[in-house]
């Protein structure tokens, strides 16, 4: 029989045990050793049922198993401990209140997904991983971050294979309240509510669900409430489901309701009101627009409201390609905004030209949540270096007449939350090197370049955790395996090859991530019979593990985990090939450290960052991948391995994987396993061991998420906050109407004359031209522009390169014609080809790029060629 209706019964602690239930519900477990095992000694049996999740451990453990604990000196001497140790963490000054100067009073960070432990599974990949690691390395630096997101009652979809190896999903409904989340109420314990309009008179209502990350709040919206109508209670029904209005919804609930739960939230526990938004990728670029509303009810006009907004505004881009980026129907989202929707404050005419993509290539009826997300912020990076670089190509329409290296999107390389990626083995042998605290700090504030104490491990101890982190893989392979057989519909008589499926002394290799095309799960089968030398090698045998979720609309990514699943599937290679169902944290914190090789291989330049290979780094994994995301930029040949790219315009998509997929097993046949199996003097492979030893020194400190999060504080928060402070209202109008102004004259500014000094076509080293420049200003002032010299190496087409601005200096009054003469030197500080040009572009004190605007003004042509010199 199916019951009608459902609750949660929590247990009721015997007094003693109380400060269980705060340990339980303070995520900070997910991250905390001590706290984890503590709970573990509860029930050893409940708690791996349960998951390894207190909250569920706590529900399921028996009535007599708490009265004989609440009676245990030893236990709750632990107990005490434990929730002292937490006490300290949550009240104690860290890394953030040392700082001087003054910081954010606090941040809003808001992301469609955040994952932070298998127990709340409200993330899909990467992003949310990341945004999770976020939160968490915010929470060990002190930093005062509060998270913003929704609640999906289905999360992320749960993976299963058919017998054929097809992708099945299953969407299992996940009920709050057994979950590690608290209820905002207001003050008289009514749960607080958020509020939007909708066309035709409706309303979509969330209720805000608080899950606390160490020191850091996460705000939860969730629509799944009975004061919703059916359609609107499903708005936060799955993550990336449904069609464009469902995910418009989605996104104006966790913008435009994200910064109202915040406020509420603030309102309610006396938190610091966010100084900082930092909007992690589009979705949740309608927050600056709820933001405007607010201020508009103070009396600020649209354009001054936009320069408050983006004074204080962070935004992130993940995505290389336009393809991954949220676009609306321009009629869909007018339809939501304006007198009879939601912010009626607003003229919908003006919210529309935010996103719309107004640039050469753009689709002019296309919303666009990055550009909107870019408009709406002062700062904004992507994450790699690489990436950084290919957002500013990728966006470089939005600033005309600048070079892509000009345009204002800085980058920030991701970083992993080391306590939580790297496994208990590998910590207690650096703990035992360098003491517990010092190990701590180092994998959480992560303030040194190298670990040299790395150095002093002796070979033989790394090369014994290597093998007993590949011996803890191969049984979670096993036990995963058969599970997932067992659900492709094999029975038990059919199963005992899987008692023989990897083995501990053989090199292991990890691939595992989505699978959209680009990622190229199947880039190891184009050779089939090299793979099959490589896996079944008499003497340098390969094994490798696979996972990874096709998106449920994506077919082409389903035929490539059935196609890969087939091959696994294989008699002859399955004990050394397998494909894992339902990659997600649990998996993949077993997965990381087991691995020696992991192994990357997109198309290039379109892995942003890409974080599995920072995570199997800190375990002492190394990395073989394309020169991508941040391999791209960390890569030394002391730590790993390169896979040649042929990206060249004239290859073709099928050729070029046939040229990458035969160097990576040129690689793996005559590099890689060679080093693996080669033995030195001592027994052990030497060159190996060197190579894990430097990829712990020089990569640990690098791929930590405390070095990124101390990045955003210093390079954008600050600088954020600091804008935000200086943008009172009155600022806001002077430099909305000074940009107004400047726009409006700007077709008057001209590049009328420039001569130098010099009048040949060499010069020598160190010496200096003085430039004269004529510049018209069309009625701005001197003080309105900045006229520079912009001077460096020049390529074949006179293009220059590494260039340096050096600004000028207005002399003496204008002309009869208002023309202003403009006088500076430039010193000749590089040999070889070497050019300059002139131009002007707008100054003010609140601007944070001269770029801001996206207007610039040149010397013609002619003006050009009657100064131009190149010194050669």
């Amino acid at each position: 029989m199916k019951a009608i209706r459902r609750f949660t019964v929590r247990p009721v602690l015997p007094e003693p045990l109380r400060p269980l239930s705060d340990l339980a519900r303070n995520l900070r477990w997910s991250w905390h050793a001590g706290t984890r095992d503590l709970f573990r000694s509860v029930d050893p049996e409940r708690w791996a049922a349960a998951g390894g999740d207190p909250v569920r451990l706590l529900g399921s453990v028996p009535t007599e198993r708490l009265a004989e604990l609440a009676g245990d000196r030893d236990f709750l001497d632990r107990l005490a401990a434990v929730a002292g140790d937490l006490d300290t963490y949550m009240t104690g000054d860290r890394w953030y209140q040392r700082q001087s100067g003054r910081l954010p009073a606090a941040v809003a960070y808001f992301s469609p997904e955040f994952g932070i432990t298998a127990a709340l599974p409200q993330y899909s990949g990467g992003l949310g991983i990341l945004a999770g690691d976020h939160l968490k390395a915010a929470s060990d630096l002190g930093a005062p971050l509060i998270g913003v997101g929704l609640l999906y009652r289905h999360g992320y979809f749960r993976q299963s294979l058919s017998r054929d190896g097809w992708q099945q999903e299953h969407y299992p409904v996940l009920d709050p309240h057994e979950l590690p989340l608290d209820q905002l109420k207001e003050a008289d314990g009514a749960p607080a509510q958020i509020t939007l309009a909708l066309p035709g008179d409706r309303s979509l209502r969330a209720r805000v669900w608080v899950a606390q990350v160490g020191r850091i709040p996460l705000l939860l919206l969730d629509s799944d409430i009975e004061e919703n109508d059916l359609i609107e209670r499903g708005v936060t029904d799955r993550l990336y489901g449904g069609g464009s209005e469902h995910r418009l919804l989605q996104e104006m609930l966790l913008g435009i309701g994200g910064v109202r739960a915040v406020r509420t939230y603030c309102r309610l526990t006396g938190h610091a009101a966010p100084e900082v938004f930092h909007t992690n990728e589009g979705h949740a670029g309608f927050l600056g627009l709820e933001r405007m509303a607010e201020l508009r009810a103070e009396g600020l006009d649209f354009d001054a409201a936009l320069e408050a907004v983006r004074a204080g505004t962070v935004f992130t881009t993940h995505t290389p390609v336009p393809a991954g980026i949220d676009r609306f129907d321009r009629e869909l989202v007018a339809r939501h905004f304006g007198p009879h929707a939601e912010l009626p404050g607003l003229e919908v005419d003006r919210i529309l030209r935010l996103g719309m993509e107004t640039y050469p290539g753009g689709e002019p009826n296309l919303f666009n949540m990055a550009v909107m997300g870019l408009r709406l912020a002062q700062r904004a990076n992507g994450v790699s270096v690489l990436h950084g670089q290919v957002s500013r190509e990728m966006f470089a329409g939005l600033w005309p007449g600048f070079d892509p290296e000009e345009v204002p999107i800085t980058s920030v390389t991701n970083g992993v939350h080391a306590p939580t990626w790297v496994a208990p083995e590998v910590y207690r042998l650096g703990a035992r090197q360098i003491g517990t605290q010092r190990a701590e700090e180092a994998l959480s504030v992560g303030d040194s370049d190298r670990w040299d104490s790395v150095a002093d491990i002796p070979d033989q101890d790394i090369w014994e955790l290597r093998r007993s982190l590949r011996e803890l893989l191969v049984l979670e392979v096993r036990e995963r395996l058969r599970a997932s057989w067992r659900q492709r519909g094999a029975g038990t008589a059919e199963l005992g090859w899987i008692d023989g499926v990897l083995d501990p002394d053989v090199l292991t290799i990890g691939f595992a991530r989505r699978v959209p095309s680009y990622k190229r799960l199947t880039l190891m089968l184009r050779d089939r019979d090299r793979l099959m030398d490589l896996l079944l090698h008499p003497d340098r045998p390969v094994q490798i593990v696979v996972a990874g979720k096709a998106h449920p609309a994506d077919d082409g990514g389903k035929r490539l985990i059935q196609e890969l699943v087939r091959f696994a599937d294989d008699p002859r290679v399955r004990h050394r090939i397998v494909f894992l169902p339902d990659y997600g944290m649990a998996m993949a914190q077993k997965l990381y450290p087991g691995c020696d090789i992991w192994l990357n291989n997109p198309l290039r330049p379109l892995e942003a960052c890409g974080t599995s290979g920072m995570k199997a780094a800190l375990n002492g994994g190394l990395n073989l991948s394309v020169l991508d995301g941040w391999w791209d930029e960390w890569f030394q040949p002391d730590f790993g391995w390169a896979i040649p790219t042929a990206d060249g315009v004239g290859t073709d998509a099928d050729r070029r994987d046939d040229i990458e997929a035969a160097a990576l097993y040129d690689l793996l046949e005559q590099r890689v396993t060679r080093a693996f199996y080669e033995r030195g003097r001592s027994g052990l492979p030497d060159r190996w061991i060197e190579m894990v030893r430097r990829t712990l020194s020089l990569l640990g400190p690098k791929v930590l998420a405390g070095r990124m999060v101390r990045e955003y504080v210093e390079r954008l928060y600050t600088p954020a906050a600091h804008a935000h402070r200086a943008m009172n209202a009155d600022a806001a109008r002077e430099l909305a109407e000074w940009k107004a102004t400047v726009r409006g004259a700007w077709h008057g500014v001209t590049v009328d004359h420039v001569e130098t000094s010099v009048a040949s076509a060499t010069a020598e080293l160190g010496s200096t031209l003085a430039l004269r420049v004529r510049v018209g200003l069309g009625g701005l002032r001197p003080e309105d522009v900045e006229v520079q010299a912009v001077a460096g190496r020049v390529d074949e087409e006179d293009r220059i390169t590494d260039a340096a601005a050096v600004p000028l200096k207005p002399v003496g009054a204008p002309g009869a014609g208002g023309e202003w003469v403009y006088e500076g030197p430039l010193s000749l500080d590089r040999t070889g080809p070497f050019g300059y040009t002139v131009r002007v572009l707008p100054s003010h004190r609140l601007l944070a790029s001269g770029a801001e605007l996206g207007l610039v003004a040149v010397p013609s042509e002619d003006v050009a060629e009657a100064a131009g010199l190149l010194m050669r």
